[in-house]
């Protein structure tokens, strides 16, 4: 503590002028948050100072633990020209007991067990989750931190702090008050969408909400922020610079109306900005409605997949591809289109799927996750396995006619074992054994859908079965 007083009187022999950044010493202006969707905010926060004319300590405390101080700028909103940079300094040497313990090594310390006892020795060590002490008659004393009640030191030694700080060796032009802002990169702070989509009992429309999920584990606390969200997939090589100038050209646009969030698009990104003071706690978790929409457009759709994907070899073991799969997948689909009744781009989150029962009661019915979609286009969300739909994929012919030239046929049976109702199932064959070959004969329709798969769409009614048969030709380069 004394030579931390005689530095600070150094300082201001010297004409150094100290301008603490806490709470109370400082007016706080305002402070704007620049969300990404990958753990990643870009923090503008702008306080007012009183300087002096000359040098300058500024010490900007309460920024985030979570800083990126590579991404630190720093700048004098009132004098930009008078006010010049000479030092900037991230402090983060936090007071904890592993600090003290490493401060205080070879000076006496007090310590009281958790059963009472006290020793009072110098500090030989406090790594390895243990205290070791020398008393004063020379004997060594070993105490588990697991039995440690309190840790009793003389006083506080310099260069230890109690928030993360950032300081400055600023010179000022002029005395007098002056507005700075400061930006910085931040981990730790991470914003999700959620969706909860209520579905109708004839699976025809249904009714969707959003939510910004915000988390914030930074470190830090941020009052009356204005909040912006960014959806999308952005390239972090030249971050600071990159995402700086993103919010830079932000600061221009129009804000939202009061209390609504408003949507636009950004570069090749959407954003989205609250349109009032949003305060987002440390070690807190918001949710903002965005997005709504009701009775829109909707269907399900079932799918029996089966078959081994292509992977771009020959493939003529004959046993290869048989997956034993007899599941029937369950699929939710709806447009993002204004035409479609939501009109709106949907930023990647989890959406969870309800349905009311007899009584009323909305059950969860699938969750899943969704990737970016724009407007306008379809969202198919995997519910899960029909209960009451079973499939079989059936190898029923095997030829390998030359040492190039392979014959294969495939009965699927799809069985409903609904009491009323047929349903549509579609089934998706991917000829994996090469890229060459023809479809010989097929029992049903069917589509293809990429160069290596075929799509058939049968009906299949209520306690009933349905069987596809289709015989392939494979051609091998010789």
């Amino acid at each position: 503590m004394r030579k931390l007083v005689v530095l600070l009187a150094i300082m201001l022999l010297s004409g150094v002028m100290l301008v603490q950044g806490q709470e109370g010493d400082v007016q706080r202006d305002g402070v704007a948050l620049a969300i990404y969707n990958q753990g990643t905010a870009l923090v503008q926060d702008r306080r007012t100072f009183s300087l002096t004319e000359g040098t300058n300590i500024i010490n900007f405390t309460d920024v985030a633990s979570g800083i990126d101080a590579t991404s630190v700028t720093f700048r004098s909103l009132t004098d930009p020209t008078g006010t010049t940079v000479l030092e900037q300094n991230y402090v983060f040497d936090l007071v904890d007991s592993t600090a003290l313990l490493q401060r205080y090594l070879d000076q006496t310390i007090n310590v009281i067990a958790t059963d009472g006892t006290q020793y009072t020795g110098q500090l030989l060590s406090g790594r390895n989750g243990e205290i070791i002490l020398r008393e004063d008659d020379g004997q060594v004393i070993v105490v588990s931190l697991t039995n440690v009640r309190d840790l009793r030191f003389p006083d506080l030694p310099g260069g230890l702090i109690t928030r993360p700080t950032l300081r400055w060796l600023i010179n000022s032009a002029t005395t007098g008050d002056q507005q700075v802002q400061l930006t910085y990169l931040t981990s730790g702070i991470n914003w999700t969408a959620d969706y909860n989509v209520l579905l109708a009992t004839d699976n025809s429309t249904l009714d969707l909400n959003g939510w910004v999920t915000l988390t914030n584990y930074s470190g830090t606390a941020y009052t009356d922020a204005q909040v912006k969200l960014i959806a999308g997939d952005v390239n972090r090589i030249a971050e600071p610079e990159v995402m700086m100038d993103m919010v830079r050209m932000e600061a221009q646009a129009a804000p939202a109306a009061d209390g609504a969030v408003a949507q636009r698009s950004f570069n090749e990104y959407q954003l989205y900005e609250i349109g009032r003071p949003v305060t987002v706690g440390a070690n807190e978790t918001k949710q903002v409605e965005f997005v709504a929409g009701a009775e829109i457009p909707a269907h399900t759709f079932y799918v029996y997949n089966a078959s081994m994907p292509f992977y771009g070899g020959v493939l003529i073991d004959q046993y290869y591809g048989s997956t034993g799969i007899t599941d029937v997948q369950n699929y939710l689909e709806f447009t993002t289109d204004e035409d479609g009744g939501l009109g709106a781009d949907l930023p990647a989150g989890r959406i969870r799927v309800y349905q009311e029962d007899v009584d009323g009661a909305a059950l969860l019915i699938g969750e899943n996750t969704i990737d970016h979609t724009p407007e306008g286009e379809d969202v198919q969300i995997y519910l899960g396995n029909a209960f009451d739909l079973v499939g079989e994929h059936i190898q029923k012919a095997y030829n390998l006619i030359a040492s190039n030239v392979l014959e294969e046929t495939y009965e699927i049976h799809l069985r409903n074992r609904k009491d009323e109702g047929s349903v549509e199932i579609r089934v998706p064959e991917h000829l994996f054994r090469w890229s060459n070959w023809e479809i010989l004969n097929s029992s049903h329709p069917y589509t293809q859908t990429d160069s290596n798969t075929i799509e058939y769409r049968v009906e299949v009614p209520a306690q009933g079965e349905t069987v596809i048969t289709y015989t392939v030709r494979y051609t091998f380069p010789r």
